[in-house]
């Protein structure tokens, strides 16, 4: 137990945000300020420019790649209808 008041615990985390920098984007999306899914959005597409400057088109194709399931499981989603 602790000796702060309830109002200053943090709140319940799930397992997914102690993932070390996934959990913390996801836990300030979730619980922060409306602003940092912008903030998020900005710092993964500048990762995806960097990653094309270094690597070329190969970054480019393995992202797209990498996106396909994701893709695959939108359009079920919205198949079903949910």
């Amino acid at each position: 137990m602790t000796d702060m008041p309830i109002s200053l615990q943090r709140p319940a985390r799930s397992w997914f945000h102690h993932i070390p920098v996934i959990g913390w984007i996801a836990y300030d999306i979730a619980n922060g300020d409306a602003d940092t899914i912008w903030y998020a959005l900005v710092i993964l597409l500048t990762v995806m420019v960097l990653a094309v400057k270094t690597w070329g088109l190969v970054a480019l194709a393995m992202t797209a790649l990498a996106m396909v399931p994701v893709i695959f499981a939108t359009l079920i989603l919205i198949t079903v209808g949910k």
